[in-house]
């Protein structure tokens, strides 16, 4: 007889970073303060800094657990086998895919970056480890590049500029939010539709882009239905 479990509730800890994730995604660092965090979650303030010693430990915290689901997505296509090309394809996919899953996690990272706030001053031993997950994946972006111009399969083009191209391209489509939204006809960037034209079309620019003799580029593993009848 087939057992069916129930879901496990959410712990505190999971609520709090949860609620805070989407606050700082949408008022940033300044923006938010921890009695109303708390609130939402339904626990007393006391309450909220006996998970987080303070306002900058949960947002270190929050910053962390998004590079981390980005990492889970990400690394194993950047490190995988195949050629460069093959393992570029899969990195787009990945970086798409990750950042649609998490609706919360391009706004945070796009904030993170132009605002300053804690991260300016990173001293403390979270702003470090923040810091560290970071340079790792971007090391390991420059590492892919790298290594297709070094197989003879990418065009010599500038690593940094690449790099942060490749970043840049999925992380501020998911952050665009009304704008975004306006350019695509006022449609959600969320929907599956939405997600495999972005899917496809990041994929197809950066082959073109990159490769030195691109060919047929190959279909994402995740798409479905007539890509053609999406594209606009």
């Amino acid at each position: 007889m087939r057992s069916h479990r129930t879901p496990q509730p959410l712990s505190s800890r999971e609520k709090i970073l949860d609620v805070a994730e989407a606050r700082f995604a949408r008022s940033g660092f300044g923006g938010v303060g921890m009695r109303e965090v708390a609130s939402e979650v339904g626990l007393g303030k006391s309450s909220l800094f006996h998970h987080f010693a303070s306002k900058d430990a949960l947002y270190f915290q929050v910053l962390g657990r998004t590079l981390d689901r980005i990492g889970e997505r990400v690394l194993p296509a950047l490190d995988g086998t195949g050629t460069a090309t093959e393992r570029l394809a899969r990195t787009s996919d990945a970086m798409v895919g990750s950042l649609a899953e998490h609706p919360t996690a391009a706004p945070l990272l796009l904030r993170s970056l132009f605002e300053g706030g804690p991260l300016s001053d990173d001293r403390s031993p979270e702003a470090q480890a923040v810091d560290t997950l970071l340079l790792e994946l971007v090391e390991r972006f420059q590492r892919l590049v790298r290594d297709g111009i070094d197989s003879g399969e990418f065009r010599p083009v500038s690593v940094p500029d690449t790099t942060q191209t490749l970043i840049g391209a999925a992380v501020f489509h998911f952050a665009s939010g009304d704008f975004g939204e306006a350019l695509f006809g006022n449609r959600s960037l969320f929907s599956a539709e939405a997600v495999e034209r972005r899917r496809r079309e990041l994929r197809e620019f950066f082959h073109r882009a990159l490769v030195c003799e691109p060919g047929p580029v190959s279909p994402s593993p995740a798409a479905t239905g007539n890509p053609a009848a999406s594209r606009n």
